[in-house]
């Protein structure tokens, strides 16, 4: 079953609330996805880290319903 792009973002955006979500679809079928997520939260963290958090606010549903995800973490200038 595929995950809408608006479903990931909802999660993202619940588990890191300060955070800029852009998502694309990659192919068109609701199952591969490229995200770049953008908080403040991240300062400090290693890449590592910062894609645990994200996939902790996915809450589990990598490999499951959300097949594949390309992520691309960053923290906003300035912070």
């Amino acid at each position: 079953m595929a995950m809408e792009a608006a479903v990931i973002e909802k999660l993202i955006r619940e588990g890191i609330p300060d955070a800029t979500v852009e998502i694309a679809d990659l192919r068109g079928d609701g199952d591969h996805y490229a995200a770049l997520v953008t908080s403040a939260a991240f300062k400090g963290k290693s890449r590592v880290q910062q894609h645990q958090m994200v996939y902790a606010a996915l809450q589990g549903k990598m490999g499951g319903e959300l097949h594949a995800l390309a992520l691309t973490t960053a923290v906003p200038e300035g912070a």
